[in-house]
């Protein structure tokens, strides 16, 4: 199937760079001056709702992608069923040899093994599919954690700037 591999996908959806950069902002808090901090955690509501916007875009790209392979799906499988109608048809045949007879029966069995790699394969892309989408929740969950994470709340409670131990 000449699809987009995942990468490509990521990449084309701006999942990645969105999620490395939160990751980095994540990383980078610990470093950062209380204030910063707490001027980043105002701005929360802002990167939740950027976080929902990828993820619903995310969503409906997603949507889109599955109406196209279920149409593509059925287009390949309604072809598929009529080559082996036909097929069948030629082998009621009662004037067929038996070289001819042993081709049809050739030609049936390549159609029914298409038909089994042509559902492995749209299986194959669902699953890459969906691995985007969550990756896209991830980078969400991951952004809010890194915002609402243990230093950064201590810091915004007038905390010390350690993590607070359970």
């Amino acid at each position: 199937m000449g699809g987009v591999d995942e990468t490509a996908g990521k990449r084309k959806s701006g999942i990645a760079p969105w999620r490395n950069k939160a990751l980095k902002i994540a990383a980078a808090m610990p470093e950062m001056a209380t204030e910063v901090r707490l001027k980043l955690i105002e701005q929360f509501p802002a990167f939740k709702d950027l976080g929902n916007a990828n993820i619903d875009a995310v969503k409906e790209a997603h949507k889109s992608t599955l109406a196209a392979n279920e149409n593509s799906q059925n287009h390949f499988y309604r072809a598929s069923q009529d080559q082996r109608d036909a097929l069948l048809d030629d082998l009621g045949r009662d004037d067929l040899s038996w070289a001819q007879r042993e081709s049809l029966h050739d030609r049936l069995d390549r159609n029914v093994r298409q038909v089994d790699e042509k559902d492995s394969e749209s299986k194959q892309f669902l699953g890459t599919n969906m691995k985007m989408v969550v990756a896209g929740g991830v980078a969400a969950l991951a952004l809010g954690v890194a915002f609402v994470g243990g230093k950064v709340v201590a810091a915004s409670e007038g905390g010390s700037e350690e993590p607070q131990q359970n």
